[in-house]
């Protein structure tokens, strides 16, 4: 083969890998490396662009509860199992009518575009409320939930209803464990 051929398509070669690499890291920092879930910055932006386009949409927060004793007491792995239990359940929920999100720690979004095709947030409740089990120890897990519909907001900003979501996820932990407002 001549040399030329191959230095000329070298250059190229390397623009294509670069640009593979880049690829993979702008997706890998859009999703979460333990959950699989989209980050805080890969779900505001696609959860501002479904909102804005479905006036019946539902914002969601969810905190894990007591999720400190789970690593205090089993140990970070265990937490880590928590975690994932959590974000699959959390998008089963969503299904295809939305998009769920890892904020940080034990903290998870997620934003429906058509509520009426999901489970109901009772439904999300129970399946959030399921014990884990981690190297045969069961682990207790329970979440607050608070929620916000789009067309109750004044303004109906992404922002607003997760401040709103905000206040309804502290009201719920605020009646006690396994609640949702």
């Amino acid at each position: 083969m001549d040399t030329h051929v191959i230095a000329a398509g070298l250059p190229a070669l390397g623009w294509a890998l670069h640009g593979g690499l880049l690829t993979r890291r702008l997706s890998t920092a859009r999703r979460d490396r333990l959950t699989g879930l989209h980050t805080r910055a890969g779900w505001t932006t696609r959860a501002e662009h479904l909102l804005a386009k479905h006036p019946n949409a539902l914002v969601v927060l969810v905190d894990l509860d007591d999720f400190k004793a789970i690593n205090d007491t089993h140990g970070h792995a265990a937490g880590d199992t928590a975690l994932m239990a959590t974000a699959r359940r959390l998008a089963d929920w969503c299904g295809r009518h939305g998009i769920a999100a890892r904020l940080g720690g034990d903290e998870f979004a997620a934003l429906v575009t058509d509520p009426t095709q999901t489970a109901g947030l009772y439904a999300l409740q129970l399946a959030l409320d399921q014990p884990v089990t981690h190297n045969g120890c069961v682990l207790p897990v329970a979440a607050s939930v608070g929620h916000c519909h789009r067309v109750h907001l004044p303004v109906p900003t992404l922002t607003d209803a997760l401040t709103a979501a905000d206040a309804a996820m502290y009201a719920a932990k605020g009646h006690g464990r396994r609640n949702t407002r």
